[in-house]
């Protein structure tokens, strides 16, 4: 985690996500760049000259305001770590993603306010749409993370095969030197006799030569209650999942557990898109 992107929109989220980061550069010894996106309006004026001067004053006026903004946050939590920052004009999803390749970023980590009900189907937050698309990890920050990271849930299946994503965990585990919870919910829905998902998970951690870990089966009516209710009862500093990455219709029809739970979980998530 050496490069480190950070979309800024100044919002206390898009803060705390910064502070965070900014604690993981310091311990990577790694630099953060912060990243803020101005969406140029749309205009509609058929006189093309007042259009280009608004433009041209919108744009002056939204690089200064970020500048001023970007010297606070420095001054104030990064001035003991590397970092740069830089002002972008387009959509904030795409942009991010074009940026993110252009730096060679290892980490994308970015405030969320969360989204519910028929704006979280129909449009979703931000850090929903990167989670969705980015070929590489996103830690997704709502509140001040207080602390050390001690205490990470990884939920898993007992058939689960995925080597890329169980070996970035590993990773996430050992750099925050954090006890690693490997957590299967069980479902209605999807239901697997505790002699035979046991075993199976056992079975994994020893593969994957795991150290500081425990296995848990926790039951509940759907997996994203499952994730929140187990993490909630131990008081996890984060959760670490992967997500497919669905979208468009079959996004709405079968939604993502990753997505839901960056939406609706208090913690830091870790996701890393699966192939």
């Amino acid at each position: 985690m050496k490069r480190i992107l950070v979309p800024c929109d100044f919002s206390d989220p898009a803060i705390q996500a910064f502070k965070f980061a900014a604690q993981i550069a310091s311990q990577s010894k790694g630099q953060v760049t912060l990243l803020n996106v101005v969406e140029i309006p749309v205009m509609h004026d058929t006189v093309l000259m007042p259009v280009l001067s608004f433009e041209e004053a919108f744009l002056r006026e939204a690089r200064e305001k970020a500048d001023k903004n970007f010297q606070k946050m420095k001054e104030k939590w990064g001035s003991e770590i590397k970092m740069n920052y830089q002002v972008s004009y387009g959509a904030t999803s795409s942009t991010i993603r074009e940026v993110a390749e252009e730096i060679k970023a290892d980490l994308i980590v970015m405030g969320t306010h969360g989204a519910s009900g028929m704006k979280e189907l129909v449009i979703g937050s931000n850090a929903e749409k990167i989670v969705r698309t980015s070929s590489i990890p996103v830690i997704s920050v709502k509140k001040n993370v207080r602390g050390a990271v001690k205490d990470i849930v990884f939920p898993v299946t007992p058939f689960q095969d995925d080597e890329n994503l169980f070996q970035k965990v590993k990773a996430l585990q050992y750099f925050f030197q954090a006890k690693l919870h490997l957590l299967f919910v069980n479902t209605p829905g999807v239901f697997v006799r505790d002699s035979v998902s046991r075993p199976q998970l056992t079975a994994l951690a020893k593969r994957l030569l795991l150290k500081d870990y425990t296995i848990n089966i926790y039951n509940d009516l759907s997996e994203e209650d499952g994730i929140r209710g187990f993490a909630q009862s131990i008081g996890a500093d984060m959760v670490a999942i992967g997500t497919h990455g669905r979208r468009g219709l079959n996004h709405l029809v079968t939604g993502s557990i990753a997505e839901d739970i960056v939406n609706h979980l208090e913690c830091p998530i870790w996701t890393f898109k699966m192939s």
